[in-house]
């Protein structure tokens, strides 16, 4: 747990050599540290949100940099704590100083994410929103961008908030019968209860279904392009990529291992992995090279069959569906497969329909394209995103993207699960106010309102140290 009455600093923006460097003191004594190394202004006699230019000299009046102070008095700030940020030239050496002086000063080395984590325990933000800080910083898209600025503003919080107030008031009620117990009054309406567990339940399952969704946008969407050897998928994924990415070869086999690129289609993350083409192996290494096909498939949330129409006949391809999708059953639940018909410039006359099956492959489940000719390229990246963004416009929409909130919401609900069966079931009070205060527990656990040390542990453990 953070001391918060240690004045803390740390390099604020990334190591290493740049134009400008940012080193962050927080706590009681930031500004009085920073003043007794800053020649400019008394730092100490200044107003808050202010920024001065001056000098850091050392013990012995040497100048180490000439720099720029902001001064942030408390309440006022990302921590709620006197804070000062310097901005130095972006010298590993100069910066390495300056934060040496300040330790020397008086201050202690921040620990992972402690200036956040003091943020959350000073009560400017709530544990959710503290999560989504991390969440922005390691955001590569527009939707993820999205999803943890939403977060960050509390969209998230104030709807669990929300829900668990509602069950507060009426677990109040429940918990007042219990202390009448002998006189065997009822002061919460059950079938009022009945009807809010089942209200609050909606919007849980709600959020609870939202995190495939929320997983996708904040961690990049798994996409593996598969087939047999030869069906053109490195030139497919040269061709989504428009460059050169992998190499393209007329004899069959030519990838054997996987090659993996980024690929953004309006604003989400794709991590496309060309993969060995799946066939009987002719040798020890190529079977290494469709087992590790294989692997990828069963990890993937989209994958991109490949067929060539000029060799692969509608036969062909169910065969292979069931063979070594179907029946090896490395398609997971999750999973969701676009076939894609290649080299269509080759045999222009190739029927789409001939390809379909019912509960195979369906009509809207098949693309047309010239990868080598780039032709229908951009349309095939429309149906990527549309597989997996049912709903574009996100903004008013509340998706849970982390792996705690999701296990935190479910287990609330499976308290929510008990607290119904024992309203039908007419069981006493003290039962019901169990579960329902375990519901309250695991809502209380994604906004910090409960929490451990080790929870905060893993949780701030994540972050950079200067944030």
């Amino acid at each position: 747990m953070s001391d918060l009455t240690d004045t803390i600093v740390a390099l604020s923006t990334p190591p290493g050599q740049g134009a400008i460097g940012v080193i962050r003191l927080s706590g009681p004594k930031a500004i009085e540290i920073s003043d007794k190394v800053f020649h400019g202004r008394n730092l100490t006699k200044v107003e808050g949100h202010t920024v001065h230019y001056g000098k850091i000299k050392d013990e012995e009046g040497r100048v180490i940099d000439e720099c720029l102070a902001t001064v942030f008095k408390a309440p006022r700030s990302y921590t709620k704590e006197d804070m000062v940020e310097i901005s130095c030239h972006g010298s590993p050496y100069i910066l390495e100083q300056v934060i040496q002086l300040l330790l020397r000063g008086g201050a202690r080395q921040a620990n992972k994410g402690e200036f956040t984590l003091r943020a959350f325990l000073n009560g400017q933000m709530d544990l959710s929103q503290a999560e989504a800080v991390a969440d922005l910083i390691a955001s590569e898209g527009a939707a993820s961008h999205e999803l943890a600025m939403n977060q960050m503003r509390g969209g998230f919080s104030d709807e669990i908030r929300k829900l668990r107030q509602e069950l507060i008031d009426f677990a109040a009620l429940i918990e007042l019968e219990l202390d009448f117990g002998e006189e065997d009054v009822e002061f919460a309406d059950r079938g009022k209860l009945e009807n809010l567990v089942a209200e609050i339940q909606a919007v849980i399952r709600k959020l609870i279904n939202s995190f495939q969704l929320g997983n996708v946008i904040k961690n990049g969407v798994a996409t593996v392009i598969a087939g047999r050897p030869n069906a053109g998928k490195s030139t497919l994924l040269n061709a989504l990529l428009n460059e050169d990415r992998a190499i393209v070869s007329d004899i069959a086999g030519t990838t054997r291992d996987t090659i993996e690129e980024g690929l953004n289609i309006k604003g989400i993350q794709f991590r496309l992995i060309d993969t060995a083409g799946i066939r009987e192996a002719q040798s020890q290494i190529e079977q290494l090279g469709v087992d590790k096909t294989m692997q990828k498939i069963s990890q993937s949330t989209l994958v991109i069959y490949l067929f060539d129409v000029t060799v692969s006949k509608p036969g062909d391809l169910w065969e292979d569906v069931d063979r070594f999708l179907d029946a090896s059953k490395v398609i997971t639940a999750n999973s969701r497969q676009i076939f894609v018909a290649n080299k269509m410039d080759l045999n222009p006359y190739t029927r789409p329909e001939d390809y379909y099956k019912e509960g195979l492959i369906a009509y809207d489940n098949l693309v047309t394209i010239s990868a080598k000719n780039m032709m229908n390229i951009e349309y095939l990246k429309d149906r990527l995103y549309e597989a997996v963004i049912k709903t574009p416009d996100l903004n008013d929409q509340t998706i849970v993207s982390n792996n705690r909130h999701y296990d935190a919401l479910y287990k609330s609900n499976e308290a929510l699960d008990r607290v119904m069966a024992g309203l039908k079931g007419g069981i006493t009070g003290d039962f019901i106010a169990m579960d329902i205060r375990q519901a309250l527990h695991h809502l209380g656990e994604i906004t910090g309102q409960i929490y451990t040390d080790d929870l905060l542990d893993s949780i701030f453990g994540r972050f950079c140290i200067g944030k």
